[in-house]
């Protein structure tokens, strides 16, 4: 009968008064010691009030209802579907709302509810993982801005499959210290993506050139990548680039001689299929023949592999050398067994073309080096 001559009220009552009762009623329905019966009777009339015209009575509504862990799941539900303003204090701080509530919300809502989700405290990684799939990039802005929000690996590289084109998504991700090794390199192929679709570039230094400056910088980040992933995030960067058709006898010579030595290593596992310790312990302590015959195994040719096995007796020789902390790029060193003019087939003079630029480049950073030390001296 209360309930009865509440509704009846509120059909003639003023929006501001109306407003005044349903914050009334639900914190009454929260705090109060009603009888089952009871209960029922004003949880029904609060899900009148979801029909009310004026957007401050279910304003007024959910403020009361928000954070509290005792409010009807089907009213909480309704009011993340209202106008924003409404929608956000459910989806924001409403604790009976689980993660496949947030997920249906998302894949029916629109992006306004999207972003609102995103920016929910403590998202969970299941939710998190629906909005990477159906998000805009506005969107997983907002979930990657989000610092309290559970974001899996797997998640990270969905959103830069789907959104790394994107400057701010790209930026975002790029300033997370825990972003994985294969993330990034998928973020080089999209900058490389980027510039190589840029008129602007193409028209300034030419397609064929922007296409060989971008495959070299982008060669470039890949080592760096290679260098700084550890040891658990070797074998997904090394299937990343495996699938972008990265792995080539160039990429793999260059990750040599700059010392990208694990990575090296990991190429050798992925590829020939082998253990990872009877792989390790044959480029460690391998004859030649032995290390020719796994580098072969895994396709390299059989007129480069020993420029391959050369580079890696080098290495050997140089970590057991009294100045095995000054090495870090063994290709002068190579170079210097290959200048005797003789004979040798295409693909290995190729590869040794672009050893003598990294040799060159070396000896240039080495004398910036001793020219600073100086200046620095005096």
């Amino acid at each position: 009968m209360i309930v009865a001559a509440f509704l009846r009220w509120v059909e003639t009552a003023k929006a501001g008064d109306r407003a005044r009762a349903a914050n009334a009623l639900a914190r009454a329905y929260l705090r109060s010691n009603m009888s089952a019966q009871e209960r029922q009777a004003a949880q029904m009339a609060m899900t009148c009030l979801l029909d009310d015209p004026s957007p401050r009575v279910r304003l007024a509504l959910v403020e009361a209802l928000a954070a509290s862990n005792q409010a009807p799941r089907g009213l909480m539900v309704s009011l993340a579907e209202d106008q924003p303003e409404i929608a956000a204090v459910s989806i924001l701080h409403s604790p009976v709302l689980g993660d496949m509530d947030l997920v249906d919300l998302a894949g029916r809502g629109n992006a306004e509810t999207r972003a609102l989700i995103a920016a929910r405290p403590a998202l969970s990684r299941v939710v998190a993982a629906a909005l990477a799939e159906i998000g805009d990039a506005g969107e997983v802005c907002v979930l990657l801005e989000n610092r309290s929000a559970g974001i899996s690996p797997l998640t990270l590289r969905r959103i830069a499959e789907r959104h790394g084109a994107e400057d701010e998504v790209r930026a975002l991700l790029l300033a997370r210290e825990n972003l994985p090794a294969a993330v990034r390199q998928i973020l080089v192929g999209r900058v490389a993506e980027a510039l190589t679709g840029s008129n602007f570039v193409l028209a300034a230094i030419g397609a064929r050139r922007m296409e060989r400056l971008a495959r070299e910088a982008g060669a470039a980040a890949s080592i760096v990548i290679a260098g700084t992933a550890t040891h658990e995030e070797m074998p997904s960067l090394v299937e990343q680039l495996r699938t972008e058709g990265r792995l080539t006898p160039a990429f793999l010579m260059h990750a040599l001689c700059v010392g990208r030595t694990d990575f090296f290593a990991s190429v050798v596992v992925a590829l020939s299929g082998l253990e990872e310790r009877r792989v390790r312990a044959i480029l460690a302590t391998g004859r030649f023949h032995s290390v020719r015959a796994l580098l072969e195994s895994v396709g390299l040719a059989r007129d480069i592999s020993p420029l391959f096995v050369d580079a890696i007796m080098l290495w050997r020789n140089a970590v057991l050398s009294s100045q095995a902390t000054d090495v870090d790029n063994i290709a002068p060193r190579l170079m210097a067994r290959y200048r005797d003019g003789a004979h040798r087939p295409a693909a290995a003079m190729e590869l040794l073309e672009m050893v003598e630029k990294l040799a060159i480049s070396e000896e240039r950073r080495i004398a910036r080096d001793y020219a600073n030390g100086i200046a620095f001296a005096a």
